[in-house]
């Protein structure tokens, strides 16, 4: 089975649990990227009015694998807006594909977003990690947005990650 992991980044922590993932797969690790620079006011306004904005590489890129690995941030309860041409093309080209993803968890679960999968490509995910960077906070006190937003996860941490999704991706395979 040809697996890609494809991943988008805001804070760059999305791209390193991916890569690690990558590494310890050893499969090949595409990076997306918008061809505007993403903002925080870019970000509120994609959410609220469901943009997609311009990314490369081409979905078509999916083509060539049989499992996709889409590592993305959660905005606002939903998938990242990078993401979303991706999506698209699954709905007319489906395969297979997981969702991992580590984002800020301050508010809680995304208990919306198998949904927003499905209705995204038309069939749910083989696998969905959604995991929050509150979780590896101090438990001491209940982090804020301000706290998980501003976090940049560790090597140590994204390796462990990468652990848990590893073990996640083998019940699929």
């Amino acid at each position: 089975m040809k697996i890609a992991i494809l991943s988008f980044s805001f804070t760059g922590n999305n791209d390193a649990f991916a890569a690690c993932v990558a590494k310890e797969l050893t499969v090949e690790h595409i990076k997306i990227s918008t061809r505007k620079p993403i903002t925080n006011g870019a970000i509120m306004l994609d959410m609220l009015f469901d943009r997609t904005p311009k990314v490369q590489p081409a979905p078509e890129i999916m083509d060539k694998f049989d499992l996709i690995l889409f590592f993305e941030p959660v905005w606002m309860g939903q998938v990242a807006s990078p993401l979303r041409p991706y999506l698209k093309y699954l709905k007319k080209s489906p395969k297979q594909y997981g969702f991992l993803s580590i984002s800020g968890g301050a508010d809680g679960d995304n208990p919306k977003l198998r949904g927003e999968l499905l209705k995204r490509t038309g069939a749910t995910p083989a696998l969905l990690l959604d995991l929050h960077i509150a979780d590896l906070l101090p438990s001491d006190q209940k982090p804020e947005r301000k706290d998980t937003s501003a976090y940049t996860i560790t090597l140590p941490e994204a390796e462990r990650l990468a652990g848990q999704a590893v073990e996640a991706i083998k019940t699929i395979l």
